[in-house]
């Protein structure tokens, strides 16, 4: 059986990831390689709820404390109920978002203990890490062209203060295991970034 393998995408919002992720999966397809795409927060019935009560707008009174908490706790649910199960059974896992993004958000945007924070990701995801992840990474100004006539939700709707305190947190963490990270200019073509994907999925899957 070939081993399961776990992917993530990361990036601030409006960075292109999920057009990204979308291709990745009809590559996938195409190959006939097994999969499962999740997301975060959500992915399961809780977490889901879970993600409700995370993004709507009315809940800015939301500390940044029961924030972290709420993501891991989607974050513990998605990892035991699926992840794992999955990853046993050969398939590879697509995750639109994991616990870099808590770093990133939590951590890095609401200034929240950065060794508190990885003994809580490490304790959410029984340590499971992922295998490779692709940060789509786009300036601030690109970010705004994009989302700005969409409906934002609470994260989103943050200052840009905050938004550039995440992407940096991102590009830091990327830097510190770039073994697994794969930064991609993410204002670059569309084929060329999922061509890039594709290639280091290859890799990664062959051992190389």
């Amino acid at each position: 059986m070939q081993k399961g393998l776990f992917i993530t995408f990361e990036g601030i919002d409006g960075s292109g990831k999920t057009t990204q992720i979308n291709r990745f999966i009809a590559a996938l397809e195409r190959h006939n390689i097994p999969y499962i795409l999740v997301r975060e927060p959500g992915g399961t019935p809780i977490g889901e709820k879970i993600r409700d009560i995370l993004l709507d707008v009315s809940h800015r009174e939301m500390c940044a404390e029961t924030e972290i908490l709420l993501y891991s706790a989607s974050r513990f649910q998605l990892t035991e109920q699926l992840i794992r199960p999955a990853l046993t059974a050969g398939k590879v896992v697509v995750c639109d978002r994991f616990y870099d993004s808590t770093t990133a958000y939590q951590g890095y945007g609401r200034g929240i203990d950065l060794d508190f924070v990885e003994h809580l990701n490490a304790f959410a995801t029984g340590s499971l890490r992922p295998d490779l992840t692709f940060l789509l990474d786009v300036s601030l100004e690109e970010r705004t062209d994009r989302i700005h006539q969409k409906t934002k939700d609470r994260l989103e709707e943050e200052h840009s203060d905050f938004q550039a305190r995440v992407r940096g947190g991102f590009l830091e963490i990327a830097a510190k295991e770039p073994a697994r990270w794969v930064v991609i200019d993410g204002s670059t073509d569309i084929e060329s970034i999922s061509r890039t994907v594709w290639q280091h999925f290859i890799e990664k899957r062959e051992g190389k």
